[in-house]
């Protein structure tokens, strides 16, 4: 399993390999209330910080970044990753996610989704997707559940956040035999939101 830099091409959303020259355009549409349950986010709410915090997470050799792009409107509107890229094992995580406050609850995030699943499983082989996030984060254990991911449990005291907060982590996957099953789920919320 090789996941080398891929654009994916939805109806309405574009996922093209996150570059260095993204971030000022991140920065623009993202608020500083966006990450207090990420693991890591920029100390100080400055372009250049994050510009910094964009080239850390370009740097990791076990990330694929993606930027989403509005295929009808155009720009930037949020930042999606593969993370903790794992060959021997034919598994990755989806997540470092987040968008433009406009475009949250809305076709987006189904269908970057659609295309992240739908890569992992139909074109890397992979068997295992991890999703995973903060415990307080309610709204994204919601929408992972939504997803039709399987909840695994939570890790406590798991990571300790660049704030000094530890916190405990809830894990969700999808497996390769699931797929079919998720990805019904998400082309019917898709058509719905049409």
């Amino acid at each position: 399993m090789i996941v080398e830099p891929v654009t994916l091409q939805g109806s309405r959303v574009l996922l093209r390999p996150l570059v260095a020259a993204d971030g000022p355009a991140l920065f623009a549409i993202t608020p500083p209330t966006t990450f207090p349950y990420f693991l890591s986010w920029p100390r100080e709410w400055t372009p250049a910080a994050f510009s910094a915090f964009i080239e850390n997470h370009l740097a990791n050799p076990k990330t694929r970044a993606f930027a989403v792009v509005d295929r009808v409107l155009g720009g930037v509107i949020g930042c999606t990753s593969y993370l903790d890229i794992d060959p021997p094992n034919r598994c990755v995580e989806i997540g470092a996610t987040w968008y433009a406050p406009a475009h949250r609850g809305t076709h987006v995030n189904p269908e970057c989704k659609l295309l992240l699943l739908g890569h992992a499983f139909e074109n890397l082989g992979c068997v295992r997707v991890t999703l995973k996030c903060d415990a307080r984060n309610a709204h994204s254990i919601g929408a992972i559940s939504k997803l039709g991911a399987v909840r695994e449990g939570t890790l406590r005291k798991h990571r300790i956040q660049s704030d000094g907060y530890v916190r405990d982590t809830v894990y969700f996957s999808i497996i390769a035999e699931e797929w079919p099953r998720v990805q019904e789920g998400l082309l019917a919320r898709l058509a719905a939101a049409e």
